[in-house]
């Protein structure tokens, strides 16, 4: 159980994709969050009051959230040192790096001597079983991208919001770290043996029987090199009925990959369904989600419109201009399918 408030980890970084956990949750968790820890030569914030760790405490806080991403997920000497600082001075410890709190010595005895909790959250659950592909009951959604950290999680909580204001049984559906956070369950998909990754999402979403859709969160991208395994067990495990492909129109190349272009829309789009088609031949795209945060709001929804053009999808930046757009095709595309059942009474 991690205990809110929460109090968000910055650390030093310069690179504002390296604080997107603690960034999701303080977007999805507002009421939750009592304040920020930043060091130099970090600049960001998140526009929460900036403490250090006696002072969250003063505040309410229960547990430090280490959201930044190091390095290899690693547990650095600076993540250590202030993790076993915030032990002291009174916090809980989440993490959902690579890196394992509970193998570091050092915080095994602080929050010992504390009486604090190490939570990593990137813990598979012990009893996944293989996939199968048996087509199950229900609905579900899944959002992929082009790229990593394109706005995969922030489109699929968006599309839960505007659902359920149109009266949609609707439940997001966590698999990284982020996800987990905010929702409090889910699964860390990167940290699920290969073999292993289409049955954890069968048993994340499994059979509903309620009308109602899951809404699952997408990880990496089939087109990136290093993570394009989790994308395809993924695709399969979840047996989308419906897609929504994400993407950064500012993106130069896939990130981290220098030396690989990120691919077309139109060849993201097709490249998913194919694959989806294993286990639910079915599947259709129901719309573009676009990250546009880095363009003038005039030339944002410029790009959209001209998107919706191209691909003949709605398209939207589901966090700055809402996500009607795709459920009113989900509208389209299944309330003839689920007469009386789509939507909760």
């Amino acid at each position: 159980m991690i205990r809110a408030p929460y109090f968000l980890y910055l650390g030093s970084t310069a690179d504002p994709l390296s604080i997107k956990t603690s960034r999701g949750v303080a977007m999805f968790r507002p009421e939750d969050c009592v304040g920020e820890f930043s060091r130099p030569p970090g600049n960001l914030t998140l526009g929460l009051p900036r403490m250090d760790f006696a002072e969250a405490v003063a505040a309410g806080a229960k547990t430090l959230v280490l959201g930044v991403a190091s390095a290899g997920g690693a547990l650095n000497e600076e993540l250590v040192r202030d993790a076993e600082a915030a032990l002291d001075a009174g916090l809980d410890i989440a993490a959902g790096l690579h890196g394992r709190l509970r193998d570091v010595p050092r915080l095994v005895e602080a929050a010992e001597r504390n009486g604090r909790a190490l939570i990593d959250v990137r813990d598979p659950a012990s009893d996944l079983k293989v996939g199968n592909g048996r087509a199950r009951a229900g609905k579900r959604l899944l959002t992929v991208g082009t790229d990593c950290s394109v706005g995969k999680m922030v489109t699929t909580l968006c599309l839960e919001k505007a659902m359920r204001a149109r009266g949609y049984r609707a439940d997001f559906r966590a698999t990284g770290q982020t996800g987990i956070l905010i929702a409090r369950s889910g699964v860390p998909l990167d940290a699920v043996i290969a073999d292993f990754i289409s049955g954890a999402i069968e048993q994340l979403s499994p059979e509903r029987h309620d009308g109602g859709w899951d809404l699952i969160e997408g990880q990496g991208s089939l087109f990136h090199p290093s993570f394009a395994g989790v994308s395809t067990g993924l695709l399969h495990g979840a047996q989308p009925d419906a897609i929504v492909i994400c993407h950064d129109p500012v993106r130069e190349h896939m990130r981290g990959l220098p030396h690989f272009a990120v691919p077309a829309l139109e060849d993201a789009i097709a490249a998913n369904l194919q694959v989806a088609r294993l286990t639910n031949p079915a599947v259709v795209p129901v719309g573009v989600a676009l990250n546009t945060s880095a363009l003038p709001a005039d030339e944002a929804r410029d790009l959209c419109a001209r998107t919706a053009d191209a691909t003949g999808l709605p398209c939207t930046d589901p966090y700055a201009h809402g996500a009607d757009l795709i459920v009113d095709r989900i509208d389209e595309c299944f309330a003839s399918s689920l007469p009386g059942t789509s939507r909760s009474a």
